[in-house]
């Protein structure tokens, strides 16, 4: 049973709950906003060449991904200034950012220069507090929703395009190691095989794969991490917010009244669920249309980790 919190989002991306309030961006509108367990939105800060993750400095400083010209940008008392400069390490948009406890983030990218087209494996850039920048991992399939531990030693990354979460140790240095598949959403065979033949026809003929046409499995945008490290997974291709445990085991599974683009524990308890839907990520169809929405539900098992 999901209640409708919000509505009249173009595309909203990157929620986190934070004091209280449910913090997001909103791509075409170019800017973060806010909501309350009341429904009420408020904008915190318009980034022109729009937002996506979000994750805040231990010092309180918003970070905020800045897609187009990937970048990361702070915000901090009422100013927007340079955090980080990614277009050195990638010439492809920036999207979901997850920040630990001692500030570091990592942030992912389309792999693609064009919405959906010529989608390549690509990298997971890692900024330190201080803004410096590096490589963190390579070959991810759409690096996209991603969750640390509570204990800050293990990342789990949904690789949209390949179908599955993928977790990373976390060393002392903040660097990433033993590479391993956590849960898996795509059969092989179709990973390998049917979704890269039909993607040649399409990249052939010079068409624009539409969501769910190639994929009818789930795979992960957005994802939460809860107590007893149940990742929830919002999918797209299948209007689905799906819990998975280590392995693949799904334990929970609804269906939303539109497709799941991100997904949020907070609330009072940290048991609420929020979700964003949309009719369409594609960049003509939602930035013309005012069809997203922020839906909640109650789950079982608390927010936990990070974000």
């Amino acid at each position: 049973m999901f209640n409708l919190l919000a509505e009249n989002l173009n595309f909203g991306e990157g929620p986190r709950w934070h004091n209280d309030k449910l913090w997001f961006s909103d791509f075409y509108q170019h800017a973060v906003l806010t909501v309350d367990l009341n429904g009420n939105i408020e904008k915190i800060v318009d980034i022109p060449n729009q937002p996506s993750g979000l994750g805040w400095l231990p010092n309180g400083d918003l970070l905020i991904v800045s897609m187009l010209d990937r970048k990361i940008m702070k915000y901090s008392n009422n100013a927007l200034t340079l955090h980080s400069d990614l277009s050195e390490l990638t010439p492809f948009r920036c999207n979901d950012m997850v920040v630990d406890r001692d500030g570091h983030a990592y942030v992912g990218n389309f792999g693609s220069l064009h919405h959906a087209k010529d989608v390549k494996p690509t990298c997971l850039i890692h900024i330190d507090p201080d803004g410096n920048a590096n490589i963190a991992a390579k070959k991810l399939d759409f690096p996209n929703g991603t969750v640390i531990t509570p204990d800050g030693k293990k990342m789990i990354i949904g690789e949209t395009y390949a179908g599955r979460l993928t977790s990373f140790d976390i060393d002392a240095d903040k660097q990433l190691c033993n590479r391993k598949v956590w849960a898996k959403m795509m059969p092989t065979w179709y990973y390998i095989g049917v979704r890269f033949a039909l993607a040649t026809i399409y990249r052939v003929l010079n068409l624009q794969v539409k969501e769910g046409s190639i994929t009818p499995f789930p795979v992960p945008d957005g994802i939460c991490l809860d107590e007893a490290n149940g990742v929830w997974v919002a999918s797209p291709t299948t209007s689905e917010v799906i819990r998975f445990e280590e392995g693949g085991i799904i334990t929970d599974r609804m269906t939303t009244p539109d497709r799941a683009y991100a997904c949020m524990l907070g609330g009072i308890d940290g048991k609420t669920l929020f979700v964003i839907t949309g009719k369409s990520s594609i960049p003509e169809d939602a930035s013309a249309e005012k069809n997203g929405k922020i839906y909640t539900t109650e789950v079982q098992f608390a927010r936990a980790g990070c974000p």
